[in-house]
């Protein structure tokens, strides 16, 4: 979706349209960063994440409007609702975002491209909202189109095109390449993408470590990942992004609980459980680390979740942190899972009173009833 939170508040605000929109802090609190900005926004260099007070300084005309998660959220479901018409799998990679694997469609729904303009338009049909296709052999190429043409962009690489398409590139757009790396790549001489093959592998072996192979894979067009999917749903996941940064490490940890638990509660809506956790943790820099650990035997309830997130977040837990996220992945049917002969007693308690909360709150609404461990005490 193209700035996705900005185009929501001009679609619901018609006096917006047109006009420079920041969504994201208060520019008078002096903290906080820009969550989107319309592309007349961006024509005065506002971007994601920039701090709201240079925002401020770089568009004081601009109108600044707080988040409204609960309404982004209800055009994200229609958004994914059409996605999954087309096919059976859809791998969410954030509220606006998604790969959709067309992989034996074609019968059904026609060639890609057809897909890819079905989907543009019913989008636009139920949302009014305009979003930006790519269409590629595999994920990584797929999200370069979808970025390459915005906003309404609508981009296919072809196989024999592929070259073409990556060479004249900037080096940045290879997935991993971060700031540091990217000074040490344009160190080098590396500034296109096609410039890495020049290199020999050794050199950038022993300037950028074992990350050559990846990056060479990647500058060649490879991208070997599968669809994080079962069945046609894809993994789950669920973030919490502070209002400010959090020093605080028992909040955190709260934090880490209450994302586990209501996960938890998707995850047996859905009638699967997972193997993998991912925890994901954006620094106050905005260093974005994710560690991802593949179980013996999959989680089923939210004290599973949560024991194997923190594990994997203890690490970055320490200083302050402006978002922490868990996803459970590599799923396998709730019906299908061998049975675990050293099953513990205690899990099968948890798992019957998890139960029993969803049930509660499925009859009295969401939050009637929840973890005390997940409350935050008040200010006296």
């Amino acid at each position: 979706m193209d700035a996705f939170y900005a185009s929501v508040e001009q679609l619901d605000r018609p006096d917006l349209r047109g006009k420079p929109v920041i969504v994201g802090a208060d520019p008078s609190s002096g903290r906080g960063v820009v969550s989107a900005a319309s592309y007349e926004a961006r024509e005065f260099g506002v971007r994601s994440a920039m701090p709201i007070i240079q925002a401020f300084r770089a568009c004081p005309h601009g109108n600044y409007m707080r988040p409204r998660f609960a309404r982004y959220k209800e055009i994200s479901d229609i958004v994914f609702d059409i996605l999954r018409e087309y096919s059976p799998s859809v791998e969410p990679l954030s509220i606006d975002e998604a790969f959709v694997d067309l992989t034996g469609t074609e019968r059904l729904h026609g060639s890609p491209e057809s897909v890819g303009r079905a989907i543009k338009a019913r989008i636009f049909e139920r949302t009014g909202l305009v979003a930006s296709v790519g269409i590629a052999p595999n994920k990584f190429l797929a999200k370069l189109a979808s970025d390459h043409d915005k906003p309404d962009g609508f981009v296919v690489i072809y196989d024999d095109k592929i070259r073409e398409f990556l060479d004249p590139l900037p080096i940045g757009r290879l997935w991993g390449v971060g700031p540091a790396t990217e000074r040490t790549l344009l160190g080098m001489g590396i500034v296109r993408i096609g410039d890495l093959l020049k290199i020999d592998e050794g050199e950038l072996r022993r300037r950028v470590g074992d990350f050559a192979v990846h990056f060479r894979k990647l500058a060649m067009g490879e991208d070997d990942r599968g669809f994080d999917d079962h069945g046609g749903r894809g993994g789950m996941s669920i973030e919490r992004t502070y209002l400010h940064d959090e020093p605080d490490l028992d909040k955190k940890i709260i934090t880490l609980r209450a994302l586990a638990d209501k996960l938890s509660v998707r995850i047996r809506k859905a009638g699967v459980v997972g193997k993998t956790i991912t925890v994901k943790v954006r620094h106050a820099d905005f260093t974005t680390i994710t560690r991802a650990k593949t179980l013996p035997s999959p989680v089923k309830n939210s004290e599973e979740i949560y024991h194997a997130a923190l594990k994997l977040a203890e690490p970055e837990m320490e200083g302050a942190i402006r978002l922490l996220g868990i996803r459970i992945s590599n799923f396998v049917g709730d019906e299908g899972e061998q049975l675990d002969l050293f099953a513990s007693p205690q899990n099968e308690k948890i798992e019957r009173l998890e139960r029993a909360l969803d049930d509660i709150n499925q009859k009295f609404g969401d939050g009637s009833i929840s973890r005390a461990k997940t409350i935050r005490k008040k200010k006296e």
